[in-house]
């Protein structure tokens, strides 16, 4: 399984001779190929982890393919047929099995409405949370063997988000949610999130927009 990471929460991870798409944004300017897509996950409601003209696209290039996401982003998707997941739910898209967890996107701010938000572990190797700290369980109780760790945003303090990769011990990690940042504050977070991960014993990949790693 191969994960390459686009611009800001963008993931594509390519199984066999097909393609997840997860959380195409906003922030993402221009989508990759996504012709082998088979499914597409969206883990909250959110502008930059969704917008109707890449759901739109991926439609026109893949098909009529199935898009996961939690009932927020069923009621702000409503153009778009879009199958509702909720934590402890497993679907499955080609070669993709996929597991849902948390539930609720971190908090911004008291005047900030909390929106439903699922993390997604994809065939058990992968585990992307969205815009939380929710901790995955795996079916065989190891670690996790990748982590895409979102690292700055309006509701991330980067102690936190390094209590969360130390608390989920990947075995390999790599940034994720990072458009927010500058240059200089995109290389202090990879740093501060690089100690946590080899706390336990595991790497972490400093992966820039169309940069690939192999689980």
């Amino acid at each position: 399984m191969r994960v390459t990471k686009y611009d800001h929460a963008l993931l594509v991870i390519d199984e066999a001779d097909a393609s997840l798409v997860v959380d195409p944004g906003s922030f993402t300017a221009q989508l990759p190929d996504v012709s082998r897509a088979v499914a597409v996950v969206i883990t909250h409601e959110h502008p930059d982890h969704w917008t109707p003209e890449h759901l739109r696209a991926i439609r026109a290039a893949a098909g009529d393919i199935p898009i996961f996401g939690p009932q927020g982003v069923a009621t702000a998707a409503a153009d778009f047929d879009v199958t509702v997941v909720a934590p402890g739910d497993t679907q499955t898209a080609g070669p993709f099995t996929l597991r849902f967890f948390g539930g609720r996107h971190a908090v911004i701010h008291s005047s900030i409405p909390v929106v439903d938000n699922v993390g997604v572990l994809v065939n058990e190797t992968l585990y992307y949370p969205g815009d939380s700290y929710a901790v995955p369980t795996l079916e065989n109780g190891g670690r996790v063997p990748v982590l895409a760790a979102p690292v700055g945003a309006p509701w991330l303090k980067i102690g936190e988000a390094m209590d969360f990769v130390l608390e989920v011990a990947p075995e390999r990690a790599f940034s994720a949610h990072e458009q927010t940042l500058s240059p200089a504050g995109l290389t202090m977070g990879r740093a501060r999130l690089a100690w946590c991960v080899e706390q336990g014993g595991g790497t972490f990949a400093a992966l820039d927009p169309g940069d690939s790693l192999d689980a």
